[in-house]
């Protein structure tokens, strides 16, 4: 009975020390820290690639119009996506057959839009508050770049 009365006032603490807690705040702050620029950079990455990606399904669709009607004029632009565009404009298209799909933010505007030549630009205004601007644009001669000049 001595030695119960003697382990009464010995209870084993449970739990964790103040350092401990510390320790795995500060370890899961680095790693916070060193997640969060490499996310951006992928999630930049990706938007660009759905950007080259759209311009490039956009000259597939051109082509696939001038086959059509013999000509490029009428060509309408749209988004910004998620959405389906029917690039062809022009009544002599048969209708929900020149589809583009954008990618969300996405936005297709013609320039330089001849009956022989076109211009498509892709722009994404960043509908979740990304803000990727950079416009890419391909050509009918089918030169991509970017506003900065680099090739895509």
């Amino acid at each position: 009975m001595l030695k119960a009365i003697h382990n009464m006032g010995k209870r084993k603490q449970k739990g964790f020390t103040l350092i401990e807690l510390l320790i795995v705040i500060a370890i899961i702050a680095i790693l916070a820290a060193i997640a969060i620029p490499q996310f951006s950079a992928y999630r930049s990455r990706a938007v660009r690639a759905s950007m080259v990606s759209d311009v490039r399904n956009t000259a597939t669709q051109m082509e696939t119009m001038f086959q059509d009607i013999n000509t490029y004029v009428g060509a309408a632009g749209g988004g910004p996506g998620p959405a389906q565009v029917d690039i062809c404009g022009n009544a002599a298209c048969t209708p929900n057959v020149n589809i583009v799909a954008l990618s969300r933010g996405n936005t297709l505007s013609f320039g330089n839009l001849t009956a022989t030549t076109w211009s498509a630009i892709i722009t994404n205004g960043g509908g979740d508050g990304g803000g990727f601007t950079g416009p890419v644009t391909m050509t009918s001669a089918g030169q991509c770049s970017w506003v900065s000049l680099q090739n895509c």
